[in-house]
């Protein structure tokens, strides 16, 4: 099967890139919106050999999972697209409960799969990193912002000697190829783009996410650089920071760092 777009997404104006091999569809996008694409176009691989997630870590993607981005050039400030990859979130989210379904109807003995979103941008199946999201942005010609929104997912296979535990489509049954998922998620996007509105519906997304959060009033630990934020999480505010309540009863509002739940809260990242 060929990499292709929903019905819903085509009718968007949304094109596809499609590529058997490449080092990074983040970076291609950007190359692109340098060079006067503006979009929205999506860029899709079937082998990643340099992908970065957050904090310029690698995110490789053998054949068979999923490596693709979306590129948008948008009239918005950084601040207000970067409340985007919650929308991201979701979009994903949605895809995979469709293909999850349509693998059980496949395969009535598999067990239905729970996925949980993790801020700020990954997506967990029982507590395991599944998929990564990383948006990145910058200003091209006439003042406008373009914006990439990358979105890996193990499919086929998980990546091992990693600091978080993860796992894989396949790991849990769910026996869909990577033009399913994509053709899903390219859907979803159109669907959660359109209520995120430029920003004017995050207040919806936001309700959205919390529904499918991880975490939501559980102990926590935020670490960004050397300093580490311990508490309950209480929420996400209209900004998409994360919002901890501390033991000493302040809600400290936290713009980016890396999220251990409970034990692991304790000890701290790595």
């Amino acid at each position: 099967m060929a990499f292709s777009l929903g019905p819903r997404a085509a009718s968007a104006g949304y094109r596809l890139a499609v590529f058997d091999r490449i080092g990074s569809t983040n970076t291609e996008a950007l190359v692109r919106a340098r060079t006067g694409e503006t979009g929205p176009i999506w860029l899709v691989t079937a082998e990643q050999t340099a992908g970065r997630g957050r904090r310029q870590r690698s995110w490789i993607s053998p054949q068979g999972n999923l490596a693709s981005s979306v590129l948008e050039v948008i009239d918005t400030s950084p601040a207000v697209a970067a409340t985007l990859s919650f929308a991201a979130g979701l979009a994903l989210e949605a895809a995979l409960q469709a293909v999850s379904l349509e693998a059980r109807m496949r395969s009535p003995v598999s067990e239905k799969v729970t996925f949980h979103l993790k801020w700020p941008n990954d997506v967990l199946a029982g507590g395991r990193k599944l998929a990564g999201i990383l948006l990145e942005a910058e200003m091209v010609a006439h003042d406008r912002l373009a914006v990439v929104v990358g979105i890996g997912t193990n499919v086929v296979a998980a990546p091992e000697g990693m600091p978080y535990p993860a796992v894989a489509l396949r790991d849990l049954g769910i026996d869909i190829g990577a033009e399913d998922l994509f053709r899903a998620l390219s859907e979803a996007w159109a669907e959660f783009r359109a209520i995120w509105d430029m920003g004017r519906g995050f207040g919806e997304i936001r309700r959205l996410w919390l529904d499918r959060a991880a975490g939501v009033g559980q102990q926590v630990s935020v670490q960004s650089g050397p300093s580490t934020v311990s508490g309950l999480f209480d929420t996400i505010d209209k900004n998409g920071c994360l919002i901890v309540a501390t033991s000493d009863g302040t809600r400290v509002a936290v713009s980016a760092g890396d999220v251990h739940f409970g034990t692991a809260a304790s000890i701290g990242a790595t």
